[in-house]
């Protein structure tokens, strides 16, 4: 034994096995000799009635006079009831934000992880949050470990995705496709939304106390209002009939066409089912829809449609693709290329959806009754207690997809159709419905329902 001074420590010789030199002015500090060579500086202390030994650092990084004041700090840190090496073992376990990450993937793929309505997310959710957590906070944040982030590093990652930083293409599953992750706003606010809900996961799970993304000033993004005025319906007619005199987008035009007479979600209309038509009840039975399992009442205009249809399309789908059990696919490209160069270049499915509720309003019809045609979470219907609508709703679908219809078809008014009162609106619109079909058949269905 001896005191470790810098020439002692430098001058002791290595051995076959290697060894450990005391200090015989400081019990518990030595150091430890390599048989490479190689020298570095411990303490041993005592801790729930066991020997614990712990590192300090190598010689050269660490000077004697450095490492015996570091030793004195961890010894009285032990002397106090502390445990330096299972404090740095528990240091080194700790999870990182990819790790829970991927805990939070894992579970969410098995179901564990609840959304909209308290029920599992749907696979198209899934795949979508597993893109932003794999491609936006994984690379910006991966390696941190989760109990050191705190708020300013929730604000730095919003602004990295906002500037972009994490724009990259990459390539997928499918053959031939890619991914292209550009990042910006509405990326970053949805994105930092998921986040938010991967911390309260690790909340939940014990692994820190407080979500870090509580409080969180996200920037304002565009608004989704617009809408179709009358005139852009009737161009939107003309852009759909030319899209049914071309073979390959015929399909696609015709799923713009239904969007816009129901007010359905994209992925309602492009994945429908036949087993989900229910002509006779005039509506759609779907299954699994944003809102779960709803009953969705539908105008004349697609239930002859439907009627029309049927007989010529065989398979699972409503709009098969080239296997008739899979649905069409490419619906994004085509939509696009069909309003490329249009006065329509902006408009988009949800555009469709919002134009058919904000016709309803302008119609008089009720919150309820429009959240109801268009199966919103506050008006949805669920199949499993309703069997038939009621006739104001599927006379509500009637009344909305009969005038969409008259203006897809190039229909005009004496007068900007806006500017009627209410009443006098709908009763013009009613009478425009019973003309284009025969009263009693008309009656009749209204019956049925």
């Amino acid at each position: 034994m001896a005191k470790l001074t810098k020439r002692f420590v430098e001058a002791v010789a290595p051995q076959s096995k290697g060894h450990v030199v005391w200090d015989d002015e400081f019990p518990g500090f030595g150091l430890r000799v390599y048989p490479s060579g190689k020298r570095s500086y411990i303490v041993q202390y005592r801790s729930r009635g066991r020997s614990r030994r712990y590192t300090i650092g190598l010689h050269g990084l660490w000077t004697p006079e450095t490492a015996r004041r570091e030793a004195k700090a961890l010894l009285g840190r032990a002397a106090h009831g502390g445990d330096p090496a299972e404090e740095r073992e528990e240091e080194r376990r700790a999870l990182t934000i990819k790790q829970l990450c991927e805990q939070y993937i894992a579970d969410m793929e098995a179901g564990l992880i609840l959304g909209k309505g308290g029920r599992p997310k749907k696979e198209t959710t899934i795949a979508t949050d597993v893109g932003r957590l794999r491609r936006h906070i994984v690379p910006l944040l991966g390696t941190r470990r989760v109990r050191d982030i705190a708020k300013p590093d929730m604000n730095n990652l919003m602004k990295d995705i906002i500037a972009g930083n994490t724009r990259v293409t990459v390539k997928t599953e499918k053959l031939r496709g890619k991914a292209i992750v550009r990042g910006g706003a509405g990326t970053a606010i949805r994105t930092m939304g998921l986040l938010g809900g991967v911390f309260s996961y690790a909340v939940e799970a014990g692994i820190i106390e407080h979500n870090p993304t509580h409080g969180l000033r996200k920037p304002k993004y565009k608004v989704r209002d617009r809408r179709l005025s009358e005139s852009e319906y009737r161009t939107l007619g003309d852009i759909l009939r030319q899209g049914c005199r071309s073979n390959q987008l015929r399909i696609h035009a015709d799923i713009l066409r239904l969007i816009a007479l129901t007010g359905c979600r994209r992925g309602e209309i492009v994945n429908l089912k036949w087993s989900a038509v229910d002509l006779e009840g005039s509506c759609l039975r779907l299954a699994d829809s944003k809102e779960g399992a709803t009953v969705r009442p539908v105008g004349l205009p697609v239930v002859e449609y439907l009627e029309k249809e049927r007989p010529h399309r065989t398979g699972t789908y409503v709009f098969p693709g080239q296997d008739i059990d899979n649905a069409v696919g490419n619906f994004p490209q085509s939509w696009k290329k069909l309003f490329k160069d249009t006065p329509l270049w902006d408009v988009t499915p949800h555009v469709l959806r919002h134009s058919f509720a904000s016709m309803a309003n302008d119609l008089g019809f009720t919150e309820i009754t429009i959240a109801a045609l268009i199966g919103h979470a506050k008006g949805s219907v669920t199949s499993k207690y309703v069997h038939t609508l009621d006739s104001t709703l599927i006379m509500a679908a009637d009344t909305v997809a009969g005038y969409v219809k008259a203006l897809l078809e190039g229909a005009e008014f004496r007068r900007n159709t806006y500017t009627l009162d209410r009443q006098s609106r709908q009763s013009a619109i009613e009478q425009m419905l019973i003309e284009s079909r025969p009263t009693s058949q008309h009656t009749a269905r209204l019956h049925r329902a």
